[in-house]
């Protein structure tokens, strides 16, 4: 009796290859033998149906057939419809992407996707991310800083390698150095060839009689480390500086993280920060801002004169170019911009009311 291929992977026959390969690995996880609550049987089935839709050629030839696909089968219509189960030629319609994510959940047995590989080779050092209160006017001119932390650094008793100094080191025997072993198994897909970590060496493909006392064979020790910073002029709050190289030491020689340093400006009460612009503002006297004057502004560069012309109004904002920060990418400076309030006294006297009304202030 003829099988309904498109109901073994329970999919519509104008179904998507897309969708075909989505069913196949969903109902493979499912049913793996080796898995809890597999069936092996139901699991061949499966496969089998998977290596005639999952092939555009073959499913074509099996639509055209119909019930009478099996029969033009064995009269040699199709070829290499078995391959799958030799699997040594990868067959057709079934690619390692497959594979993997099929197997990838079964441990190292079949060799592929999640086996751990070289577990004891050189890795990367972990980033450091610190964060880095500074003053406001160190942010405008930039400032040198000295940071203190407790990383990971190579080892300066094994030099980084993991073995006590004056023991010899030699390339493994097991692996030859390569940091893994070559196993031939054999399973219900036939033999598939799986590699792990070797048990001689544990993936570092050198073996040494002791390791390092003070990092425990691993090149690296944790030491508290001063490092000076140059902080930019112009950073501004919550910005970052990238420092290469200077994170957590890789262990067996690998290469050092990156320090990340999150820049955290204290607030000053004389200054606010808009862009590359600074605000501030200036109290003046109803007469001062009636008859003109000069006033002292602070500034980020210290005391400036500003002018302040007769009939000021209160809220007018002042000027001053380039008394602001310098901007961090580029030349140039921004400015200092100066808001006038205008006080108006209180508790007057009845003398000084008068003459207020007298002048029609």
């Amino acid at each position: 009796m003829s099988k309904d291929y498109y109901k073994v992977l329970g999919v519509d026959k104008n179904a998507s290859q897309d969708d075909i390969k989505k069913a196949f690995r969903k109902l493979a996880h499912q049913y793996h033998p080796d898995k809890q609550g597999g069936n092996e049987e139901k699991f061949k089935e499966i496969n089998e149906a998977y290596q005639v839709l999952g092939d555009a050629k073959k499913r074509s030839q099996y639509d055209q057939f119909g019930s009478t696909f099996e029969q033009a089968r064995s009269q040699g219509g199709f070829s290499g419809f078995e391959g799958f189960r030799d699997f040594s030629g990868y067959a057709n319609g079934f690619n390692m992407d497959d594979l993997g994510d099929i197997l990838g959940g079964f441990g190292d047995i079949f060799g592929f996707g999640r086996s751990e590989r070289r577990g004891g080779r050189a890795r990367k050092g972990e980033n450091i991310q610190v964060i880095l209160n500074i003053e406001f006017l160190d942010s405008v001119f930039g400032a040198e800083k000295e940071i203190k932390l407790k990383k990971g650094i190579k080892c300066d008793r094994c030099q980084g390698n993991g073995a006590e100094p004056g023991t010899k080191i030699e390339t493994c025997k097991t692996c030859k150095g390569s940091g893994y072993v070559t196993k031939l198994q054999r399973t219900i897909l036939g033999n598939i060839q799986s590699q792990s970590v070797c048990p001689e060496c544990h993936g570092e493909g050198k073996t040494y009689a002791e390791k390092c006392h003070k990092c425990k064979g691993l090149g690296v020790a944790e030491e508290l480390t001063t490092l000076k910073i140059k902080i930019p002029a112009g950073i501004d709050d919550g910005e970052t500086i990238r420092l290469s190289g200077q994170g957590e030491a890789g262990e067996k020689g690998g290469s050092s993280g990156d320090l990340y340093i999150r820049i955290k400006v204290n607030k000053d009460n004389r200054f606010i920060r808009e862009g590359f612009n600074i605000l501030s503002k200036a109290d003046i006297s109803i007469s001062q801002a009636s008859l003109g004057d000069k006033i002292d502004i602070e500034t980020v560069e210290g005391i400036v004169t500003l002018k302040i012309p007769e009939g000021t109004q209160s809220g007018t904002i002042f000027k001053l170019q380039s008394k602001g920060i310098s901007h961090l990418h580029g030349r140039g400076k921004g400015d200092h911009l100066v808001e006038v309030i205008v006080k108006i006294p209180k508790n007057l006297s009845r003398k000084q009311k008068e003459l207020l009304k007298e002048l029609g202030i």
